[in-house]
């Protein structure tokens, strides 16, 4: 009994490595297929092969047109709602009339609040690679529009030439300057930026979603980055990796509220994220709501906070004092500090002077 137990035991385990030779030759023939697809993908370019590289954009378009075609003839109602109103829009516009205040007044806020999106766009498209747009324009307006606020006493601002440029009011004010009516006057800019670097978060998102979805790798390295992580999982030690690993397994798991909790801070590791719900198909609203919210509300009033805290009157005025009391050279960089505080003041109060000069 014994005997033929054993007996019947040696096929079964020559039948198991049989398999296990027949899966590892099935993996190595996907992944050589794999690579196989890839190069020839790489090898389609205009200069190395015109004609068939012309062949297949010309028939990619073709099959896209139909489709968006076929999209849009299920939706006609509303394509139509749509073209209706741009044609009012477009009446409106071009008509003559009282209403030609209001349309002004709208392309002004429309083209003001475009122009932020785009720099928020900037920043956060291209996986890291973006303008850092906040420390080049949103943070010296907030602050800018902090030391204002402060000179005149009002964030009251003569439009024009607001925001172009920022002068006092002529009126007298009360003087009565606070934190929240500060935020108030750049809440528009802040949340239009922070709308436009959720939207640049789409990008990772749309990229790993197709190919998950037609189960083809893409050609881009954050993405093989984001497979070899997650097969390596197991025994990932450094510090990075780990915090990678966190990223994905917060937003994997807790959803929503993880994706909402990784875009309200600076999060340099944020583009993972959008990976890793594109990767696990997250729906988008899931994945855009939570990420608007995160960068558009909560990050952007964090950072807004910190500007002017940062720039706040007596702050400067404790700044200017520091940088006095540096043994040796402090004294020496006081004095253009003080200087350029004092110019920028002055251009602040050159509307009045203009005014008192133009009544005498």
């Amino acid at each position: 009994m014994a005997a033929n137990g054993a007996s019947c035991e040696q096929p079964q385990k020559r039948a198991g490595a049989k398999d296990k030779q027949n899966g590892r030759s099935t993996d190595l023939s996907i992944r050589e297929r794999r690579q196989k697809d890839k190069e020839e993908r790489l090898s389609l370019v205009l200069w190395r092969r015109p004609v068939i590289t012309l062949r297949y954009f010309l028939l990619e378009t073709l099959i896209k047109l139909k489709e968006w075609t076929f999209k849009l003839w299920q939706r006609r109602g509303t394509v139509s709602l749509f073209l209706v109103l741009c044609s009012a829009s477009y009446l409106a516009y071009y008509t003559e009339g009282t209403h030609q205040q209001y349309v002004q007044y709208l392309e002004k806020k429309f083209l003001w609040c475009a122009y932020w999106v785009g720099l928020g766009i900037l920043s956060s498209v291209g996986l890291g690679t973006g303008l850092h747009t906040f420390l080049l324009y949103l943070g010296p307006h907030i602050a800018s529009v902090t030391l204002a606020a402060y000179e005149c006493g009002s964030t009251d601002f003569p439009e024009p030439p607001y925001p172009d440029q920022i002068i006092c009011p002529q009126d007298e004010v009360d003087g009565n300057i606070s934190l929240f009516s500060i935020m108030s006057k750049v809440r528009l800019e802040a949340c239009m930026w922070g709308a436009g670097t959720a939207i640049g978060e789409l990008p990772p998102y749309f990229m790993a979603r197709a190919a998950r979805q037609s189960g083809a790798d893409p050609d881009d390295e954050d993405y093989e980055e984001f497979e070899e992580m997650l097969e390596q999982a197991e025994g990932a030690q450094d510090f990075v990796t780990r915090a990678k690993l966190g990223v994905q397994h917060m937003v994997q798991k807790v959803g929503f509220f993880g994706i909402l909790a990784c875009a309200s801070i600076p999060n340099p590791l944020f583009d993972l994220a959008g990976i890793t719900c594109g990767h696990f198909l997250v729906p988008f609203w899931t994945f855009f709501g939570a990420t608007l919210i995160g960068k558009a509300i909560i990050k952007m009033h964090i950072q807004k906070l910190f500007v002017i805290i940062t720039f706040s009157k007596h702050i400067v005025e404790q700044m200017v004092l520091l940088i006095g009391s540096v043994p040796k050279v402090g004294p020496a960089l006081q004095k253009p500090f003080s200087q350029y505080l004092e110019a920028q003041r002055n251009k602040l109060h050159h509307y009045i002077t203009i005014c008192l000069y133009e009544d005498n």
